[in-house]
Parts: structure tokens; sequence; C-alpha cells
């Protein structure tokens, strides 16, 4: 039986290379929606809302990280995802979480401009999600 052949791909943050390898599939959650990304994808540029990046037969094997926010910048052999925030989703606990999310609620309710606050409700609302990914593990 032939292996698949594997897409290249880096995951990276303002700080750092976050993973970087080659897997078989790339789920990201797209601002239209949840698209796959395998080798030979028509190139596309698309923002990325928070949620869940599924890789399939990663560096690591399957592997979850959860994205607050970036782009994704895909041709047809290679997939770069410029993450404003994302980590792995087993780094993560929900006391973490939950933690954060005080944080978060704070922050809207000391927000001085709406664009501070939009920040903020965004940032909540990531973290929502997150608990709720979490919370069905």
């Amino acid at each position: 039986m032939a292996m698949a052949e594997k897409i290249p791909f880096d995951i990276v943050s303002p700080e750092r290379l976050l993973l970087s390898g080659d897997a078989e599939m790339i789920t990201l959650p797209g601002s239209e929606g949840y698209f796959g990304v395998g080798i030979g994808h028509a190139p596309v540029i698309s923002t990325l809302k928070p949620g869940m990046i599924d890789i399939k037969a990663g560096p690591k094997g399957d592997e979850r990280y959860f994205v607050m926010a970036g782009f994704a910048e895909v041709t047809n052999d290679k997939a770069t995802i410029l993450a404003e925030e994302a980590f792995p989703l087993a780094s993560v606990s929900l006391q973490d979480v939950e933690r954060r999310l005080k944080d978060a609620h704070e922050d809207v309710l000391q927000a001085k401009s709406e664009t501070t606050r939009q920040k903020a409700v965004a940032t909540l609302n990531a973290l929502e999600l997150l608990q709720g990914y979490l919370s069905i593990q």
C-alpha cells in the first residue's frame, strides 16, 4: 500500500515556531468555515476564527491545536498558519481557561474605548469556545 503524500506545514506565533512538519491533512477554522488542506490544494489565503486546527498524521501523529485568531496561507505544496495565539489542546487545562476567562470578563468591563472592548469581547468569546472543547474531552 502506498503512503499518502503529505503537505509540509508550519504553525507560527509572534513569539516562535510552534510546529513544523508534514501531515496528510490539516483542517483549519477559516472565517467562512472549516476547510481541509492537503497536498495539491488550490492556493488560498484565509483569516482564521477561533477554533480547532486538526492535524492528521502529522509529525507527532494526530494532534489538535486551538487557535485564537490568525491567517492561513496555502499553496499547492505548503500550508503556513500565522496565529496570534495557538497552543496544543493537550497542553491546556480547564482551570487555566477558567482563570483566563475571569481576566477576560474584567477586561471587557474595564475597557476604555469601543475598540478595546471589542477586542476583549473577541478574546472572551474565543476562550468560551475553548472551554467548551475542553469540557467535552
